[in-house]
Formats: C-alpha cells, structure tokens, sequence
C-alpha cells in the first residue's frame, strides 16, 4: 500500500500535534512538581492590608520564579471562573460547603487592642471585662447595635459584656487603625493585629480574655494535587502566620 500525499500531510500534522500533546502534558507535570509559574491569590481585605504586602515579599525572595497577584474582596467568588489558585478565608464559624478543598492554615483568636496612648490618657485601661463599658469602642460592622462581647479567659471562664461602640468600619483593618489613631479599644484578630504590635502602635487589652476563636483557611481547586506553586504558598502561610499569632498573645 501506498500513502496518498493527503494521507502523508496528515501523518505529519498528527505526529506534529502528538508532539504538541506530549509537550503540554509534561509542562502539566512539572507545575506540580517544581514551584513556578503566576499565583493568583483572594483575601479578604484586612488580610491584603495588614498581613500579606510582608507574607507575599518574603514568599518571593524565596520563590522568585512565582508571581503573585492578589485579589482582595470580603465576597466569596467562583475560583474556577476568576482563574483564582487559592482563596483565604477567614470564619469563626463552620465554613460553607462551596464545592472546593479547604485546609487549615491558621487557628485565630479575636483579642481586645488599644493604642498606648489612649490606655495612658485612660489610667492604663480596663482591668476587668466589666469596665469595658466604660471605654470607647471601635467595632468592625458585624456587631449590629449595642456590642454583646462574650469574652473568654484561658481557664475556660466567660464572661458578656454590653457596650454601645463609637466607632464602626467596614473591616477589621479599619478598625486596628482607628485603634491604634487613639479611637478606643478594638476587637482585632490576632494575625491582623500582630504587625502593630510588634511596631508598638498597639498593645493588648486584658490580655487574659479573648472575644471569639476562629480558623483561616485555603481554598483551592485541587487540594493536595494543586500545581507546586499553590502548595508552597500555602505551606509558608500556615508558617508565617502561626508564627504572627503568637506575637500577638
């Protein structure tokens, strides 16, 4: 049998897209092997302003073959639709069923903060839970009205607390702010407040109690078979950020 000139350019081009195909699929095994590449990330936005400028500068001076955009939004968005690797989310309760994997990165506790300045002008601040009514309060806007803070201590004791706040903000970057200008005292998770606390614009208030515990999280499309990129980002984050929560405390 003979081949027709049809039947020849169409073996070339075949074996030319085979190429092609072995080509992709390699370049498909090494992303999930070798970290490189562009990582698109999405955080709330008290994370984008006060913990990841840091987390992403150092993440690159280790991996500098990564780049790194970040999306920053407090609304949930489609992963798969925005081309999003991995979105962190914070909640202090269970996380929805969205469809996708998600993995611990950092236990969190929301701690009460308040600038050195203000505790000076205000005899060193509260003592007890129950002087909290007495200050001024700066609250992120998911405390609706009065403030009802159910404050924790380290040997399990509660202890509730109602006060009318001064100052709202739409997010907990705000509100660390506000706090650290001299507003009040501030309910802030720990890992958002850890930068301030370290450059002295706040410290810890009753530092005993807490207001409420929660977890941040990865979300990703492909769990543990995320390309290399996504995994060593996660695992530096969950690193840095334990780390930040304990400079907090």
């Amino acid at each position: 049998m003979t081949p027709t000139e049809e039947g020849l350019a169409f073996h070339a081009r075949a074996r030319e897209a085979l190429a092609w195909l072995d080509e992709a699929a390699e370049g498909a095994r090494q992303s999930r092997a070798v970290p490189r590449g562009h990582l698109r990330v999405t955080a709330p936005v008290d994370l984008g302003m006060d913990v990841l400028p840091e987390l992403v500068v150092r993440f690159r001076a280790l991996h500098p073959q990564i780049t790194v955009e970040l999306v920053l939004t407090d609304a949930p968005i489609d992963l798969a639709a925005h081309r999003v690797d991995l979105a962190l989310r914070a909640t202090v309760e269970d996380l929805p069923d969205m469809g996708y994997r998600a993995s611990t990165v950092a236990r969190f506790r929301i701690g009460l903060y308040a600038s050195p300045g203000y505790l000076k002008a205000h005899t060193g601040g509260p003592d007890t839970p129950a002087e909290l009514a007495e200050h001024a309060l700066v609250v992120a806007r998911e405390f609706a009205g009065a403030a009802h803070l159910k404050l924790t201590d380290r040997r399990g004791r509660g202890s509730e607390v109602v006060a009318r706040p001064v100052i709202r903000a739409s997010d907990y970057a705000s509100v660390l702010r506000i706090a650290a200008a001299g507003g009040g005292i501030a309910p802030v998770p720990d890992f958002v407040a850890a930068n301030s606390i370290v450059s002295g614009a706040v410290q810890r208030v009753l530092p005993e109690w807490h207001v409420s515990e929660g977890t941040l999280y990865a979300i990703t499309l492909g769990g543990h078979d995320a390309p290399a990129r996504v995994r060593v980002f996660r695992e530096f984050a969950r690193e840095r950020l334990e780390a930040w929560g304990r400079l907090s405390t």
